[in-house]
């Protein structure tokens, strides 16, 4: 089990790092975490919901994903309020207060969840949640040492120096613990270190000191591995980051309060492109893409859009001729109108959209979840030459959003299940302006060259006829071999295995 010092410390990229190493040494392994709390989350084949976490570490231990992988999922609504998702599904929303008198009975679940993956794989790497010394949370929490306890799982305790303080974390988490729990702490991992390992010597002998636990590895900080992030804090550092690049395009991303499946964009980056994430109109410098993602509450953030004054200046890129592109909640956000009839996600019965392409959509109780294949259709402006492509994502929505004096934007031909033929997404606004339901669209990595290379050949840039990124698969790869080359993998072997 891999546990943290606190949220963001790296927990998820070292459980698929492990995930990729162990399936490089020739072990069937797989990932697995009890309850996520998460808003980029995956579609299974089976069309189950669970954190994106786990289908990357399930893609790096080279294996399909599963709802066992992660049989809760916590998708936040509000402050104190979440969509709870049990076995890929939605079960329930509850407040937090009810959430933790639902445990013992998920607590069941879990166990067996697990237990199925113990028995298909020689090793399941488990994941755990924030930090395990949330000492007001212990009795009733059923992801970190209770779940260790439970299975006798040996644990690798990870902090990140990069944020200070990891030695006193690291120290202090030991000493919150249990003598029973401190016991299943095999030893230390320190993560995301700058600099000259040399250097980091006395304080790591002194630790080995103070906390009697070895320390097994000083993983480096590294850049340029594209591994999907599910941590709020990631987006918290690039809000931070805010930068206007000149020889190539500048994608502003607009940051919703509840967004989700942020993870869609990563191929941006990988393709050149610089990417913000802005919160206020001041930051709309001249994009040369705005995009709208997915959120959890569409119309709590269409309401955040119109008060910001965001949605304004939204409107004032579009009249410029700005490209755009709405994705799920986005899409329809650009549309005419939602109706909630239900009341689903607000107490109104209709909001006004941005009134960008001609659409409304009414929300119903269903969610749909489910992977899918298509072709682009639409052949102007954002797709002009994309014609015919075929592309694959995976949709997570309520409602339906229909057309009325605009064309689609892409055919849906195949799910697991079988083939099917119906339209997704509009065109609008000569086609520079769309919007669709297909997470995942941007890892369709010819789709995303030739969508970029429209936008570069509108600005006056030169091209892109190939990608200095790595594949997914390379890039698991390159993980592994810095983890590896940085860790005491003999002995972490000797824990796996249950030796001293």
């Amino acid at each position: 089990m891999v546990q943290g010092t606190a949220s963001f410390v790296g927990k998820s990229v070292i459980v698929a790092a492990l995930c990729r190493i162990f399936r490089q040494d020739g072990f069937r392994v797989a990932p697995f975490k009890a309850q996520n709390m998460a808003l980029n989350s995956y579609v299974t084949r089976e069309g189950g919901e669970i954190g994106r976490a786990q289908a990357v570490q399930a893609e790096a231990a080279g294996i399909e994903p599963t709802v066992d992988m992660n049989p809760i999922l916590l998708k936040p609504e509000t402050d104190s309020r979440s969509q709870v998702v049990i076995l890929g599904k939605v079960a329930n929303n509850l407040k937090a207060e009810d959430y933790y008198q639902y445990t013992p009975y998920l607590l069941k679940i879990v166990e067996d969840s697990l237990g199925r993956l113990r028995a298909n794989y020689d090793i399941v790497v488990i994941e755990g949640a924030g930090s395990p010394a949330e000492i007001n949370l212990k009795r009733r929490e059923i992801v970190n040492m209770r779940l260790a306890r439970r299975v006798s799982a040996p644990v690798l305790l990870i902090g990140d120096i990069d944020r200070g303080g990891v030695f006193a974390s690291l120290v202090g988490t030991l000493r919150l613990l249990t003598p029973k729990e401190r016991r299943l702490v095999r030893g230390l991992i320190i993560n995301k270190f700058r600099g000259d390992p040399k250097l980091l010597k006395p304080g790591l002998e002194l630790l080995e000191k103070y906390t009697d636990k070895p320390v097994l590895g000083v993983i480096p900080y590294f850049r340029g591995i594209t591994i999907a992030q599910e941590d709020s804090v990631y987006l918290e550092d690039k809000n931070q980051e805010f930068l206007i690049k000149k020889d190539d395009l500048n994608i502003a991303i607009i940051h919703l309060p509840h967004i989700s499946n942020y993870d869609d964009f990563d191929p941006l980056e990988a393709e050149g492109c610089q990417v913000n994430y802005i919160n206020s109109p001041h930051q709309l410098i001249n994009p040369d893409l705005i995009i709208l993602p997915g959120t959890k509450s569409t119309i709590a953030d269409l309401t955040f859009l119109k008060e910001s004054g965001l949605a304004q200046a939204i409107l004032d890129c579009i009249k410029a001729g700005t490209p755009m592109i709405g994705i799920c909640g986005g899409y329809q956000m650009l549309g005419k109108s939602i109706a909630d009839p239900y009341h689903i996600g607000s107490q109104l019965e209709v909001a006004s959209g941005l009134g960008i392409l001609e659409v409304n959509t009414i929300f119903d109780r269903r969610k749909r979840t489910v992977q899918v294949k298509a072709q682009v259709i639409g052949d102007s402006g954002l797709l002009s030459g994309l014609k015919g492509m075929e592309v694959s994502g995976y949709e997570i929505y309520k409602g339906q959003t229909m057309w009325q004096d605009c064309p689609p934007a892409f055919q849906v031909l195949e799910t697991p299940q079988g083939k099917v033929d119906y339209f997704d997404g509009a065109i609008g606004n000569d086609g520079w302006v769309m919007g669709s339901y297909l997470h995942g669209l941007f890892h369709n990595t010819n789709f995303t060259r030739g969508l970029l290379n429209k936008l570069r050949q509108r600005r006056g840039l030169s091209q892109r006829t190939g990608s200095s990124s790595l594949s997914r698969d390379e890039e698991y790869n390159r993980l592994a071999q810095i983890v590896r080359q940085n860790i005491d993998l003999p002995q972490i072997y000797s824990i796996v295995f249950g030796g001293d």
